[in-house]
């Protein structure tokens, strides 16, 4: 009953910036996909957590499920609400999680909590507000103490500049423990140019990063979604490479010597000169 009224009504709330969320059935898939501004921007599925649509969540979820030991909670800082996909994922897979959520837009969160409610008893906390400014609000016990910060922050289809920054991912870098992880969502296009600019720029924060992406979309022949993941420690990659050819989107894992390729003359990002991410051609989300 619940499918069919929402398939009806497709409920809707207008954002801010004057953009529409919407709630609608997914067309490839079971579950529900939140779309703002025609962009898809997240799926869940209510019945089953676990079931990731989205590609490059599925690769921040085999980031994830490397970290400490298996079921093991964490302790979890979201940068972008969306549909809360990756903290219901999380709730799911380690039972116990401390998780903080912080998004700029009330009616979107409104939206999700009211047509696709959260699990009963998840310690999920969302706090409404710019995601810089709220980094530094978030209570003092979390820093040095958070084991996975995802940065995952979009206005219609584009990052924020001041999200891309050097000076923020400092900020966002000491909430990390030390064997934390830095989860980023960058999209880009053809040539690369700033998510090679992302890399350098993260890299100059901390020392240890990965890159994952679709093959096409890491070589810059298409425009895609690139994972950036980084922390003060050594990241557990013994098996991703294997998990990531597997797929069920085969992808790959850039490390190493590669990553320093892929960032070499990138020059860093910072509040003075950072742009937001590249604008997608509408192409990209036709259905």
């Amino acid at each position: 009953m619940a499918r069919a009224r929402v398939e009806q009504v497709r409920p809707s709330a207008r954002l801010g910036d004057g953009t529409l969320a919407t709630i609608a059935p997914s067309e490839y898939d079971t579950g529900w996909e939140l779309i703002v501004d025609g962009t898809p921007q997240s799926h869940v599925d209510l019945d089953d957590p676990t079931h990731l649509h989205f590609e490059y969540v599925l690769r921040m979820a085999a980031v994830i499920d490397r970290l400490k030991l298996p079921g093991q909670p964490l302790t979890a800082v979201h940068l972008g609400a969306g549909a809360l996909t990756v903290p219901r994922y999380i709730e799911a897979t380690r039972p116990g999680s401390r998780q903080q959520v912080i998004e700029l837009e009330q009616p979107l969160v409104d939206l999700v909590r009211e047509h696709l409610p959260l699990p009963r008893g998840a310690a999920i906390r969302v706090r409404i507000g710019d995601a810089r400014i709220g980094l530094a609000r978030l209570p003092r016990a979390l820093v040095g103490a958070v084991d996975v910060l995802v940065s995952d922050v979009y206005a219609g289809a584009q990052t924020p500049a001041h999200l891309t920054t050097v000076e923020f991912y400092r900020e966002a870098a000491a909430l990390l423990a030390p064997d934390g992880v830095l989860l980023v969502n960058v999209a880009d296009g053809a040539g690369l140019a700033f998510a090679r600019r992302q890399v350098a720029t993260v890299r100059e924060v901390l020392p240890h990063v990965i890159v994952l992406a679709e093959v096409q979309t890491l070589k810059g022949r298409r425009f895609g979604n690139l994972v950036v993941a980084a922390s003060p420690s050594p990241l557990p990659t013994q098996w991703l490479p294997r998990l990531m050819a597997a797929g069920p989107h085969p992808a790959k894992v850039a490390e190493g010597q590669e990553v320093d390729e892929f960032a070499r003359g990138a020059r860093i990002a910072t509040d003075g000169d950072a742009t937001p991410s590249p604008k997608p051609a509408a192409s990209v989300f036709e259905r």
